[in-house]
Order: structure tokens, then C-alpha cells, then sequence
């Protein structure tokens, strides 16, 4: 295991890397790791949507959806796959001038677009395969549930949820930056993801999934007629494009911008900075 200060060294380095890939290898590695999360997402309301649409069992579906998760990000490590969230913590790279502005925003921006059409495609899959059909219509209805509920959220709600996801999200990859064998990247990842499901926490290209998968879900009259029953009407109707985007993506990249790239990145090179 690398000590914190080199694992600093070692993601500044990754870091630089990734700002210099091509465009098609940033695009397609952001697509790739857009569907490696959204097949998570949906195996996580898969295994849990029975306990998610009970109040009294919801910390329970919430438990189990977050020991299914952390495959996820486990196939981006190790797979391979370029990652918005994670790649918030390039701001090290660039806070040590060792890349510029634009090599970090054209990085975000073609990382992000790949993860939102990976996620999507899946989502669109998940939809025409009937799969949301499942336990009598019950999963269809969850995630609409999901989905409302997060397009409910007020900005200032859903930026803190969006920061306190992605501190633990690029604390799992950074201690798997630690390691150069498998089984202690996949250790050092669960736990981790493993909590921030479980608090409910906001991740923008888990998002990508959930909430367009609510939106597909909603066209069906008969999934959104079970969700009517276990969700109250002011949410299925914030759910809406404009508040996926709005409400929900943009507050949410923002906040994990600063959990990630602030609270991870740009703390652990305050603290082992050569230059304080």
C-alpha cells in the first residue's frame, strides 16, 4: 500500500495522463464507464426495490442496494473506463500547474457527455426489455419513486448530497490508486460506495441512470399507476426533463466537484504539498 503522499504523486500523475488522451478514447472510456454505473444502478433496484417502496424497510433496501453498487466503479478500475466523478480530483494536477485550464475542462466535458450516453443507453435497454415489469410492476413503480424524489430535491439539498458522495467516491479511488493488486483495489472501493449508497448521497452519473430511467418508466401507464400508490403526487409530477436537469444534474455535478476536487484532491496537496 502507497503512503497518502505518494498516492498524491501517483493521481497527479494519472491526472496529467488523462488531459492528454484523444477525444474518441476520453469519449468512448466515458461511455463505457456510463454503463458500467447505470448496469450497477439497475442491479442495486433490482435486489432492493421491494424494501425501497416500504418506509419501514426503506434503511434496509437502502443497505443491500449499497453492497450491490460498488461493482460499478469496481469495473471502471479495473476494467478500465473514464469516469466524471472521479476525475474531479484532476484539479491536483492542475492546482500544481501541471496542466492547464482547458486540457482540464475538455476532460470533464467529453468524460461527462460519454457517461450521460452510456448511462442512457442503458437506461433505454432496461426500458425496452420490460425488466421494470418485475415483482408485479413493483420495480417499474420504485423507480419512478427514486427518480421524483431526487428531482424533489431543493438546489442547496441536492449541491451538499452531490458533495458528500464524491468525498467518498474519490476516497475509494484514491486508496485503490494505493494498491497494485486487484483484491485490494476492490476492498479499498467497496466500503467506501458501500456508505454512500446507504446515506442516500447524490452521484451525477448514477443520476445519468435513475432518473432517466424514471422518466422512460413514466411513459408506461401502468408502472406510473403503481408508483401512484406508494408516491405522493407533488413528486411523480416534479419529474420532469427540466428538473432532471435543473433540479437534479446541475447542483449535483457541482457539489461533486467540490467534494471530490476540493475536499480529496486539493486537501490531501495542501497537506503534502512541497509548496505550502
Amino acid at each position: 500500500m502507497l503512503s497518502p503522499k505518494e498516492i498524491l504523486q501517483k493521481t497527479s500523475d494519472n491526472g496529467v495522463a488523462k488531459s492528454l488522451r484523444s477525444f474518441v478514447s476520453l469519449f468512448v472510456l466515458g461511455v463505457l464507464a456510463g454503463v458500467y454505473i447505470a448496469f450497477a444502478s439497475e442491479a442495486s433496484s433490482m435486489a432492493a426495490f421491494n424494501l425501497l417502496a416500504e418506509s419501514s424497510t426503506f434503511g434496509l433496501g437502502r443497505c443491500l442496494a449499497g453492497a450491490i453498487f460498488p461493482g460499478g466503479l469496481m469495473l471502471v478500475v479495473l476494467a478500465g473506463g473514464e469516469l466524471f466523478t472521479g476525475n474531479t480530483m484532476m484539479l491536483l494536477p492542475f492546482a500544481a500547474g501541471r496542466i492547464s485550464l482547458f486540457r482540464l475542462l475538455r476532460n470533464w466535458l467529453i468524460v461527462y457527455a460519454g457517461n450521460f450516453v452510456g448511462s442512457f443507453f442503458v437506461a433505454y435497454l432496461i426500458f425496452c426489455s420490460g425488466q421494470l415489469g418485475s415483482g408485479a410492476n413493483m420495480l417499474g413503480a420504485v423507480t419512478i419513486k427514486i427518480a421524483a424524489a431526487k428531482c424533489h430535491l431543493t438546489f442547496i439539498e441536492a449541491f451538499s448530497l452531490g458533495i458528500l458522495c464524491n468525498w467518498l467516491v474519490c476516497l475509494a479511488v484514491w486508496m485503490a490508486a494505493g494498491t497494485n493488486n486487484a483484491i485490494g483495489k476492490i476492498f479499498a472501493i467497496f466500503f467506501p460506495i458501500w456508505l454512500f449508497i446507504t446515506s442516500g448521497f447524490e452521484h451525477s452519473v448514477a443520476n445519468m441512470y435513475y432518473i432517466s430511467a424514471g422518466l422512460l418508466a413514466k411513459t408506461n401507464f401502468v408502472w406510473l399507476g403503481a408508483a401512484a400508490r406508494i408516491t405522493p403526487l407533488e413528486l411523480i409530477e416534479s419529474l420532469t426533463w427540466t428538473n432532471f436537469f435543473w433540479a437534479n444534474l446541475l447542483p449535483v455535478t457541482l457539489g461533486n466537484i467540490v467534494g471530490g476536487g476540493l475536499f480529496v484532491a486539493i486537501a490531501y496537496y495542501i497537506a503534502y504539498s512541497k509548496k505550502q
